[in-house]
């Protein structure tokens, strides 16, 4: 018998794992998020979360350019970083010289166009699943915000009454819709209305957890596996949001709804070439801490 006596021999060798992502990144598509820049919630309504690395010798400062809007942004993909794909050299120097163009024009639309039909082509090329789930949410989300409450942030907001006010995010992650109040105690009226607007979602209170919280509601969908499922998770969405836009503010839903019918809502994944399966999951969510079934 042979004893194997170098196993061991370095048990404190794990203190050599930096636990930061040390390669570099230049022509990488990654996913972004909140915790990779100082953001609104949810984003700024023109990013779609996914970004082409154009400058990333070093993770901790990566220069990018979001597959949505065509801005330039200095991410830290040091510590959770997710690569989908990887661009052509070519592509890459293409884009460098659009973002070169743009700051001394000052005018980025060649940029903004071709990043979003770069964009686009990754997500065909990718295909939905569960790591590109939280990037095809937030462009069926991005779409719904622009119809409905265009403004800077990717949420919208209600007036609910007199000094009642609330934001509605989405959670790519959870696909759960969040209504976020000002208020520390439950909200009845707010309850019923989401009760009534998404019938079929699984809805949950979020008590404050410490003095500066409040209450939040969360509306939470099945997660979605194939691009089929969710698309009808985000009409679903779209119809809960419309029914409480016309409730609470009917006289500033009159001229979207009329607009909408007029032109159609925004929808950038129905233009998407992806060929798969049709499958309907029924998955039961365990409830999450600190909240409670609202019924």
């Amino acid at each position: 018998m042979h004893l194997n006596t170098t196993a061991d021999a370095r048990p404190e060798a794990m203190g050599d794992v930096p636990g930061i992502c040390e390669l570099p990144l230049t022509r990488a598509i990654v996913q972004y998020r909140d915790v990779h820049e100082m953001d609104a919630p949810g984003g700024r309504i023109e990013d779609i979360g996914l970004a082409l690395v154009v400058e990333g010798r070093y993770a901790a400062t990566s220069e990018v350019v979001d597959l949505g809007s065509g801005s330039v942004k200095v991410l830290d993909l040091s510590t959770e970083l997710v690569v989908l794909d990887w661009a052509y050299g070519p592509t890459a120097d293409h884009v460098s010289e659009l973002i070169t163009a743009a700051a001394s024009m000052r005018e980025d639309e060649g940029l903004r166009l071709y990043s979003m039909r770069l964009g686009l082509r990754v997500l065909e090329r990718v295909g939905f699943g569960p790591l590109t789930r939280p990037t095809f949410l937030r462009v069926g989300y991005r779409d719904i915000c622009r119809d409905l409450d265009l403004h800077e942030g990717t949420s919208i907001r209600f007036v609910l009454g007199p000094g009642r006010l609330t934001r509605a995010y989405l959670d790519y992650d959870a696909c759960a819709v969040i209504f976020r109040t000002a208020f520390r105690e439950s909200d009845p009226q707010l309850e019923h209305a989401l009760s009534e607007a998404f019938p079929s979602a699984d809805l949950r209170r979020q008590e404050p957890v410490t003095a500066a919280d409040s209450i939040s509601y969360h509306v939470r969908f099945p997660l979605p596996t194939t691009l089929a499922e969710a698309r009808h998770a985000l009409g679903g969405m779209r119809r809960g949001l419309a029914a409480l836009m016309a409730r609470f503010e009917p006289d500033r839903f009159a001229p979207l709804e009329q607009v909408l019918e007029t032109f159609g809502a925004r929808e950038t994944l129905a233009g998407l070439n992806i060929h798969e399966p049709l499958a309907h999951v029924v998955q039961v969510l365990p409830p999450i801490a600190g909240s409670h079934v609202i019924h």
